[in-house]
């Protein structure tokens, strides 16, 4: 039967060893490739995909050259269930081997539900501010504010993709429609006209301002820095253009209907029910010298909802972690003056550790069940 090849074919050892064979040289390739491309691009094009494409030079097609991360992990998820259903059953002598493969499944399952639900971003806070909320290091979203009254503040964001569409964006909280028409992922801001720049309109700020598209950053120490022109339509017509851009660090203020607004491109926030105020860094070096020897930063913890308000300190190895994120310290301003926090949101950060518990146990399981038998027969004799 078709289904019986079907499963014989997944089931195969000489499949495992063919996977294997190309995931050892997907990482070796895609390793070599992070020094022209980056790691983000490099990551994306040859780990984060189906397949790795080669694209000759003046052409745009792409032919497929290597299986990416996704194809060969799924193929070994696939070729290890399909093996225990074809040769393994569930007895007790192969509970060892149940383990070590059940722990493997799990490995495969956690590292693509990590590369699907992960979140990192930054917190920066000097001394004496507060936070509720942490901020993308790649990612942009345009705030558009209704500022009128200070004290309740209505925002609606954004996000980046749907800029890059460039088509009319609606909101029920907005009584008017935002239409896009430029935005560039990576771009550069001058006050001078020049070839291939883009004039801003003339509005009250970036009267001046020309702007063009860059390539998208790979580096890891350098980022993109979106620009874009906006459009304000309203039932009445036309609100007005406005250049937003992560170069600005100003809003873009109008009014319509005698409420105040603001425009701002920013990076993308994520809000939590709880902020983080910092007290006190110490960056701490060795008597006599400026190699570093700790870098601490000591905050309170303040949530509302539940009444929780306590101090809590971070340092080097001993990240904060609370309410399903943890909180590492990352890097510092230059004047000691300010602590910046890597946050990482990972639900499935407990898989890799169940993994690996049952792979060790299994190999244990799996060398007693031969160990013991072996030293009965000895005995025996």
């Amino acid at each position: 039967m078709f289904l019986e090849r079907l499963i014989k074919f997944f089931a195969s050892l000489r499949l495992t060893v063919v996977c294997l064979a190309l995931g050892m040289v997907l990482i070796f390739t895609g390793t070599l490739a992070q020094v022209p491309l980056g790691l983000y691009r490099a990551q994306n094009e040859f780990f984060r995909s189906f397949f790795v494409y080669w694209q000759p030079e003046h052409f745009a097609w792409k032919i497929p050259v290597l299986p990416g991360g996704y194809l060969l992990g799924g193929v070994l998820l696939i070729n290890l269930v399909s093996a225990h259903w074809q040769r393994f059953s569930l007895t007790r002598n192969k509970a060892g081997i149940w383990m070590v493969h059940v722990g493997l499944i799990l490995l495969l399952l956690g590292q693509l539900l990590t590369d699907m639900l992960a979140q990192e971003s930054t917190l920066h806070l000097r001394v004496g501010d507060a936070r509720n909320y942490s901020e993308s290091e790649r990612a942009y979203e345009l705030a558009v504010s209704d500022v009128t009254d200070p004290a309740s503040t209505q925002v609606v964001a954004i996000p980046e993709p749907l800029l890059l569409k460039q088509r009319a964006i609606s909101n029920p909280e907005l009584p008017f429609t935002v239409r896009v028409h430029d935005f560039y992922a990576n771009s550069t801001l001058t006050n001078n006209a020049a070839a291939g720049y883009e004039p801003a309109p003339g509005n009250v700020g970036t009267n001046g301002l020309w702007f063009k598209s860059l390539p998208r950053e790979t580096a890891m120490n350098l980022r993109d820095l979106p620009s874009g022109i906006v459009e304000i339509v309203t039932p009445q017509g036309t609100g007005g253009s406005w250049l937003v851009s992560a170069y600005l660090t100003q809003p873009q203020a109008f009014i319509w209907q005698k409420r105040k607004y603001e425009l701002l491109l920013r990076p993308e926030r994520f809000y939590r029910p709880y902020s983080l105020r910092l007290e006190q860094f110490k960056h701490d070096v060795y008597k006599g010298t400026d190699v570093p020897k700790n870098f601490s930063s000591r905050l309170i913890l303040d949530r509302p909802d539940t009444g929780e308000h306590r101090e809590v300190l971070i340092y080097m190895n001993n990240p904060l972690r609370y309410a399903g994120e943890t909180f590492y310290q990352a890097s510092f301003d230059e004047d000691d003056g300010g602590t910046i926090l890597q946050v990482v949101h990972n639900p499935s950060w407990v898989t890799p550790y169940l993994a690996c518990l049952l792979v060790g146990s299994g190999l244990v399981v799996e060398f007693l069940s031969h160990l013991v038998p072996f030293l009965k027969r000895r005995r025996a004799v």
